[in-house]
């Protein structure tokens, strides 16, 4: 198991056994006996190859490295599969939400454009003469006029929003 991890974990790590060997200081011959499995490492010689390949001791001791990588793909592999789905399922909702949204601006904007035109303008025909109707009466013909430049964009923007938004097959 040491050799075959020692031999892993350097390859992973894209180390050479000549440039272990040097960070080790040790002869290159010497990492290959270890890979080899014709000698181990010392107690220091082990803590200073942990050091040098970035790993624990104990994984270096514990179980084939090929096998964990594998597993532990593998359980990412999981994971990315769990959370895109999960991405997906939250898009699918937003666009939903977007969707009758559009739809709502539009029946609104659609039926204010239908009050206005059978109110047609009440207030125009109130007595300005007093204070308070005549400020209320400017407002409202302000929030009026504002209504009727902005409506048609916001109509126009509110419809192409739906079919931007509607389901695809």
């Amino acid at each position: 198991m040491l050799r075959e991890n020692i031999k892993n974990i350097r390859k992973s790590k894209g180390l050479s056994q000549q440039e272990l060997a040097v960070k080790l200081n040790v002869v290159r011959q010497t990492v290959s006996k270890w890979e080899q499995g014709l000698s181990v490492p010392d107690a220091d010689m082990l803590i200073d190859l942990s050091d040098a390949l970035e790993t624990p001791v104990s994984t270096l001791l514990g179980e084939t490295v090929a096998e964990a990588e594998a597993a532990s793909l593998k359980a990412i592999s999981e994971k990315l599969e769990v959370i895109n789905l999960q991405m997906a399922q939250r898009k699918t909702a937003w666009r939903k939400v977007l969707h009758w949204m559009f739809i709502f601006i539009s029946l609104a904007v659609t039926a204010a454009f239908v009050v206005l035109f059978f109110l047609k303008s009440p207030y125009l025909e109130w007595d300005y003469s007093a204070p308070e109707t005549a400020f209320l009466g400017v407002l409202i013909h302000a929030l009026e006029w504002a209504f009727v430049r902005a409506a048609p964009l916001v109509l126009t923007g509110a419809i192409i929003g739906i079919f931007l938004t509607r389901k695809k097959a």
